[in-house]
């Protein structure tokens, strides 16, 4: 039942993160022709060469990466992945159908350009955080990293430049420097959600009684710690230190605890983004 609880949350991450994207991506994106690399990207500077919409585009091209990525790398090559490229192509095409755009939402592309990076950037960085992504030119990477030796990291920010760098042949300087900068911010943007999805408060507690704290850490807040015995360097008294990593909800509990408990015990408390393990864990 618990594994079943499990599943059906990722799935709904896996679902909600997916859409954050499209949102981002069909209402801020595609009216602004922004193309800061990605097969949404690379749809976008297509769209006015060809007689169908980007979604459509997008669409075509996710759908032949996706059945590349079956042929090369086998049925298991990431379901999560492929679920959300489907989940993507799909409701870009859905929304291209509900809600037909003919110019951009706002008449402020700085403003289009924000929502055009932090939402699909945000839904990133949640897929990432669970081990998947919103498949594309990610599918291109697992295929490159399965049969070449190719740096994949370095082919595909070029690659993201080069479409970038298309924008100012295929629309005008405006829009290919407004793709620039979105460029340039939306991995920046991806790396300080995951580091916040991640961020722990990591304790060091210098007390008399570890005992009580212990309990309350195990018993009350289901975590795991660490303890060893300390000498103080000036009373050479002894005291035992306590390790422990918490989310910040659990990490504002422990504090009050330990306040309460023992007002004279001396906490530091630090920020870590390294994600909690079984060493944490009950």
């Amino acid at each position: 039942m618990l594994e079943l609880k499990e599943k059906g949350r990722e799935v709904l991450l896996l679902t909600g993160s997916t859409l954050f994207i499209a949102v981002g991506v069909y209402f801020f994106k595609f009216p602004n022709n922004f193309t800061f690399g990605g097969v949404t990207g690379l749809a976008v500077l297509l769209a006015p060469l060809l007689p169908i919409s980007a979604s459509t585009i997008n669409f075509i091209i996710n759908m032949i990466l996706l059945l590349l990525g079956f042929l090369f790398l086998g049925r298991d090559f990431g379901l999560k992945t492929a679920y959300t490229s489907v989940v993507l192509s799909v409701s870009l095409s859905a929304m291209e159908y509900i809600f037909p755009l003919e110019a951009p939402l706002t008449n402020q592309p700085m403003l289009d350009l924000c929502y055009a990076v932090a939402l699909p950037a945000v839904g990133s960085a949640i897929l990432f955080n669970i081990g998947a992504s919103s498949g594309g030119t990610d599918i291109v990477a697992m295929i490159l990293k399965k049969y070449t030796s190719f740096n994949i990291g370095s082919a595909l920010l070029y690659t993201d430049l080069l479409v970038t760098l298309c924008s100012f042949v295929v629309f005008d300087v405006q829009t290919g420097l407004f793709s620039f900068v979105g460029l340039t911010v939306k991995s920046l943007v991806i790396d300080n959600v995951i580091e916040s999805i991640n961020l722990c408060k990591y304790f060091n507690i210098i007390c008399d009684e570890p005992e009580p704290i212990i309990d309350f850490i195990v018993k009350k807040l289901h975590r795991g710690a660490t303890v060893c015995t300390a000498e103080g360097a000036y009373t050479h008294g002894k005291k035992a230190i306590i390790f422990t990593a918490l989310r910040r909800p659990q990490a504002l509990a422990l504090r009050r605890y330990v306040k309460s408990v023992e007002p004279t015990a001396f906490i530091l408390i630090t920020n870590t983004s390294e994600i909690i393990g079984k060493g944490f864990q009950k």
